[in-house]
């Protein structure tokens, strides 16, 4: 059976996958922003360019462990 939005919103923000996504979200999301926009951070030299990019710097792992996530449930039914 197929699961629906809600299942897999469910799955997401159930509080142990959310701890374990948001702790990759935080490490994989800073490490991100330091390597590719740390030097423009570093030179004040902010702008919303710039913090879009770093948005998506903390969005992305966030969606792929979600994914995975998702996935995984998917697999399992």
């Amino acid at each position: 059976m197929a699961a629906t939005v809600r299942q897999y919103v469910d799955v997401c923000l159930h509080p142990q996958h959310l701890v374990r996504t948001l702790a990759i979200t935080a490490l994989v999301g800073t490490w991100l922003t330091l390597y590719n926009q740390g030097h423009l951070l570093v030179a004040g030299e902010v702008s919303t360019a710039l913090l879009g990019k770093v948005a998506l710097n903390y969005l992305t792992p966030f969606v792929v462990s979600n994914w995975g996530l998702i996935s995984r449930e998917a697999d399992d039914e």
